[in-house]
């Protein structure tokens, strides 16, 4: 777990950098990837399918 946790946040430090220098490419997508990947084995996987569920219900009654 904690080798998650870890994977999951350096992940989402270098996609965060990535997107600020504005350098998107190959390089930026397979970080995305593996961000979406590590964090979809966490506890936040629950919260945040829930979130997105919420929000295109929301966008489907407009």
């Amino acid at each position: 777990m904690a080798l998650t946790v870890s994977l999951v946040a350096l992940f989402g430090l270098v996609l965060f950098f990535l997107l600020r220098s504005h350098t998107l490419g190959y390089g930026s997508a397979f970080i995305a990837c593996g961000f979406g990947f590590f964090l979809a084995s966490t506890g936040a996987a629950g919260p945040i399918t829930q979130l997105a569920t919420a929000v295109i219900k929301a966008v489907q009654q407009l």
